[in-house]
C-alpha cells in the first residue's frame, strides 16, 4: 500500500476520543513508519467524542476524496433516554430538566419515528461544529454566551425502532440517514415528539457509504496491520 500516494483506512472510533485524536494517533504512527515528517491525512465525517464506529481516514491524494465520502449515506444504532434531557441532547453534560413518560408505549414511539423518515427541518445542537460568525458554536455555547441556529433541511432515509425497555424508559433505533444530520439533535426531537424529553447515552454508526464497522480496524490493531501493509502492493 502506498500511504504517501493515497490510501483509505478505516477505523473504529473509541468512544470519549476526538476523531481528531484518532487521526494524529494514526498519522503520528504512519508518519514514523514512512520516516517522513508530516504524512498529509484527513478524516471523512467527524464523530463526537462520546460516539464510536466507522470513520474513514485518508492519506496522501486521497484527501481528495473526503468531501464526496461525507456525502454518502451513513448508518447509525442509537440508544436514547426518554424523560430527561441534557445541554448537548447527550451524556457530555448532566441532566437538567425531567419530564413524564407514563404516557409513552412501544406503538406511540413506532407511530412517531415514522413521521422523521424523508426531508425534514433540524435546528443543530448548541454543541455542534457549527459556525456562527466565524465562531464554533460549542465555544460559544461552553463560554456561557446565547447560541442561536437555524434549521438545516436534511433527509432521512429509515428509522427502525429496535428495543424498548418501558421500565427503564430506554429505546434503542438504527437510522440511516444523509450528510449534516445529528442524531442527538434527532433524540432530542423524538423525545419532543413524544410529550417528553430524550438524550442519547450510545451512539455508533455502523456504516459510512459502502465501509461497515466490520471492515474497520480499533486504534490496537492499527500497528499490526500497519506492518502488515506497508509495502503491500
Amino acid at each position: 500500500m502506498n500511504f504517501q500516494e493515497g490510501e483509505l483506512i478505516y477505523i473504529n472510533k473509541p468512544y470519549r476520543m476526538t476523531s481528531f485524536g484518532a487521526l494524529a494517533y494514526v498519522r503520528t504512527r504512519l508518519s514514523k513508519a514512512l520516516h517522513v515528517k508530516r504524512l498529509k491525512t484527513g478524516h471523512a465525517g467527524t464523530l463526537d467524542p462520546l460516539a464510536t464506529g466507522v470513520l474513514i481516514l485518508c492519506t496522501g491524494k486521497a484527501t481528495k476524496r473526503i468531501e464526496s465520502l461525507q456525502y454518502a449515506s451513513k448508518e447509525y444504532t442509537a440508544t436514547l433516554q426518554l424523560g430527561a434531557t441534557t445541554p448537548s441532547y447527550d451524556r457530555e453534560h448532566t441532566v437538567n430538566m425531567t419530564y413524564p413518560t407514563r404516557h409513552i408505549t412501544r406503538e406511540q414511539i413506532e407511530s412517531v419515528l415514522v413521521k422523521f423518515i424523508g426531508e425534514i427541518q433540524q435546528v443543530p445542537p448548541e454543541y455542534s461544529a457549527c459556525s456562527i460568525g466565524g465562531d464554533r458554536a460549542y465555544k460559544l455555547a461552553r463560554r456561557g454566551e446565547k447560541v442561536e441556529l437555524k434549521p438545516k433541511t436534511l433527509h432521512i432515509d429509515e428509522i427502525e425502532l429496535t428495543d424498548f425497555d418501558p421500565l427503564m424508559m430506554q429505546m434503542s433505533i438504527r437510522v440511516v440517514c444523509g450528510k449534516g444530520t445529528y442524531i442527538r439533535a434527532l433524540a432530542r426531537d423524538i423525545g419532543e415528539a413524544l410529550g417528553s424529553g430524550a438524550f442519547l447515552t450510545a451512539l455508533c454508526r455502523t456504516r459510512l457509504g459502502n465501509v461497515r464497522i466490520e471492515d474497520c480496524l480499533t486504534l490496537d490493531e492499527f500497528l499490526a496491520w500497519l506492518e502488515k501493509n506497508l509495502n503491500k502492493e
